[in-house]
């Protein structure tokens, strides 16, 4: 995820220093149903659900796709549906600010009742902090029992760390999220995976365990970590189809489309001609520009814009009212070839306009843009296209879960367009 709203903004993880290491209670998911068949198993559920590109609920979102996610305590009909949640296909689980949450939901603790807290940085130096919950998760006619999410924290029991802080803001309202939630249904399963749950857990590990005495950065399995709901459902979980329709060059109001889940599973998630590009174990696969080769490439729906390279690479000009997003003197045309792990190659083609005329004319009616581009990030690692928001715009866009089976046998993860 990527965003700009003072800058720009990229989930990352703070490096922490102390670890615990304590087994955990309570409810969670679990990471063993990867499906080894070679074909998806088909089902006949209800399994699309609306999406709509918009200014979000702080009327100030450019480039943001919103869902609504209905969250139940965890076994019961006690429920609740949570609107202007941003869909992101660059992140995993499902976060939401406690603030829009009026449910009492079971929080995951330890043996010793600790309680298990995460942080999660932005690139922006802002970060989301607060409790990992377990709620069933309810989109379409699909359901996830017992998901472990988190809840941002407006007012915490146990303050963020020092370490989780690091001078930064927290993004714990509407106004300074743009949302009420994240939907992270990226390529994995867990938002960390293995490398959380090892011992002792790495160095940028968001997981924390939290007592009055202090919270210790703590090896979490993966079964208790955030989880993509998408994989726990009982079908249609072997990834999504985001679609959306073309928007004019000069932007549009709004956008309305589908988060369709499942691939290969029915009628309406049929790969068809799209073409499947496998990627490696970070879900990212090759990017070819002007015979360079950007190796950490990635498309990313929580990203509003395209992000690439920088404007002295390019020969363009930041903006200087919207600092992050390029401001070339005219529309500009750029092609890659991007190719999978699996060999597929292909040419794709997308444009850049300038933001200061797109958004200085807009007056705050147009909100969906399919040629925003911006700097792939100052004093950051450059080797990567971030296929934001303007590269879904008339394209059925494929996510492919990890360890999970597709069409003709392709595992996750991977994606397809």
């Amino acid at each position: 995820m990527k965003i700009l709203r003072q800058g720009y903004a990229q989930f990352m993880f703070y490096s922490l220093l102390s670890v615990a290491v304590l087994g955990l209670a309570g409810c969670g998911g679990s990471s063993s149903n990867s499906n080894s068949n070679n074909n998806p198993t088909p089902s006949t559920a209800d399994n699309t659900q609306a999406v709509e590109v918009n200014s979000g609920p702080a009327n100030n979102y450019v480039n943001g796709i919103f869902t609504t996610v209905t969250i139940c305590v965890p076994g019961s009909s006690t429920c609740q549906d949570i609107p202007n949640v941003l869909v992101d296909s660059g992140s995993e689980g499902l976060r939401l600010l406690s603030s829009a949450v009026t449910l009492q939901l079971p929080t995951i603790t330890d043996n010793s009742s600790n309680t298990l807290q995460e942080c999660v940085g932005f690139a922006d130096g802002s970060y989301v902090w607060g409790p990992v919950a377990s709620a069933d998760v309810q989109m379409a006619g699909e359901k996830a029992s017992s998901v472990p999410i988190q809840l941002i924290s407006a007012s915490a029991t146990y303050p963020a760390p020092n370490t989780c802080v690091n001078g930064g803001t927290n993004d714990n309202t509407i106004s300074a999220l743009g949302a009420n939630g994240i939907l992270g249904i990226g390529n994995f399963q867990q938002d960390c995976g293995a490398n959380c749950a090892a011992t002792p857990p790495p160095t940028q590990d968001p997981y924390y365990l939290c007592s009055n005495s202090g919270c210790q950065v703590a090896t979490v399995p993966v079964q208790y970590q955030l989880q993509n709901p998408v994989w726990m459902f009982p079908q249609n979980n072997n990834g999504v189809l985001i679609s959306l329709p073309s928007v004019p060059d000069t932007g549009a109001p709004s956008a309305s489309g589908s988060l369709i889940f499942g691939i290969g599973t029915q009628s309406d998630n049929a790969v068809g001609s799209a073409q499947v590009y496998t990627t490696d174990a970070s879900g990212n696969f090759q990017s070819v520009y002007n015979g360079v080769s950007y190796s950490s490439s990635y498309i990313d729906s929580g990203s509003n814009a395209i992000y690439f390279l920088d404007a002295t690479t390019l020969g363009i000009s930041d903006c200087t009212n919207y600092p992050g997003w390029y401001c070339p003197g005219s529309t500009l045309s750029y092609t890659v070839t991007n190719t999978g792990l699996n060999g597929v190659s292909n040419n794709l083609t997308f444009n850049i306009a300038d933001a200061n005329s797109l958004l200085s004319a807009n007056n705050g009616q147009n909100w969906a843009f399919n040629n925003l581009g911006g700097d792939s990030g100052t004093g950051q690692s450059t080797d990567y296209f971030d296929f934001g928001l303007p590269f879904f715009y008339g394209r059925k866009v494929f996510v492919g879960i990890e360890n999970m089976t597709g069409p003709n046998g392709v595992v996750g993860p991977y994606w397809a367009y």
